[in-house]
């Protein structure tokens, strides 16, 4: 099971890629939740092909990824699923609820450390909202976050079934609550409850800092409540608030080469950003 796990991995996180991927884009045609000021052609290009430099970075520096690192922690018996035996469904469920944690707490990091910020903003200078924004993040920060993913698999020693559900479900929740979808009000928060919502997720791309800095979870709701980052509704709405950061408002700051360069940019504003 494990080399099939890890032959197959590519394929299964491709397949469910493009499922979701697909799907939403359809959605979005359809239930659409706001109007786009700058079109699908202007954004998308640059947007997508971040994705592919960031799996070309990702392979290049972790060729087993952190499926391949859950396999050598158990070959090795490292972590505490290693160690500890318990059933096997308990192991991959409380592995799933650690990683998604871990994964909240390192966002909230990205945020608050101000040199990570500077890889982070990248994410948050899209100037819409929608499914590609939710594959918009800078190959350096992916880098670091694959770092710290594969250290808590294997301090964890958690299953590789477990990384590889995990895996699956960050990238297509961050897909869905990337969406620029309309949701029943009621239907939103009942799903609130279980998964974070693309109503949810919008208020943390505001330009507002306070609700900027709120709102964190990607896949689970359940540590912005816990932990006292909730924000339940942008102060100007869904429709009235304003996407993105004060630091890069120009179409041209969307280009592919303008992205990756946007760490090493220091605007005038942002030198005035003081974070804690």
């Amino acid at each position: 099971m494990s080399d099939a796990l890890l032959a197959h991995e590519p394929l299964i996180r491709g397949g469910a890629f493009a499922f979701v991927l697909l799907a939403m884009a359809l959605w979005e045609v359809v239930a659409r939740r706001r109007s786009q000021r700058i079109h699908r052609r202007q954004r998308w290009p640059s947007n997508l092909a971040i994705v592919v430099l960031d799996t070309l970075a990702v392979r290049l520096f972790f060729p087993l990824a952190a499926v391949g690192a859950a396999l050598v922690a158990a070959e090795q018996c490292w972590g505490l699923f290693n160690l500890v035996s318990v059933p096997i469904w308990l192991a991959v469920v409380v592995s799933v609820v650690m990683l998604d944690v871990a994964i909240y707490f390192q966002h909230r990091l990205f945020h608050a450390v101000p040199w990570l910020w500077r890889l982070h903003r990248m994410h948050h200078a899209d100037l819409e909202f929608d499914v590609t924004t939710g594959l918009r993040f800078h190959p350096l920060e992916i880098l670091i976050s694959m770092g710290i993913k594969l250290a808590v698999v294997t301090l964890l020693g958690a299953p590789a079934l477990a990384v590889l559900i995990f895996e699956v479900l960050l990238n297509a929740t961050s897909m869905f609550n990337h969406g620029n979808v309309r949701l029943p009000a009621r239907l939103d928060r009942w799903l609130r409850l279980a998964v974070v919502t693309p109503d949810m997720h919008r208020v943390h791309h505001s330009i507002v800092r306070l609700e900027t800095d709120s709102n964190f979870g990607f896949n689970l709701p359940w540590w912005d409540r816990l932990f006292g980052t909730y924000r339940d509704q942008p102060a100007a709405g869904h429709l009235g608030m304003t996407i993105g950061i004060e630091d890069f408002r120009e179409a041209h700051d969307l280009r592919l080469d303008r992205m990756l360069l946007q760490p090493f940019v220091n605007p005038r504003r942002d030198a005035k950003r003081q974070r804690p």
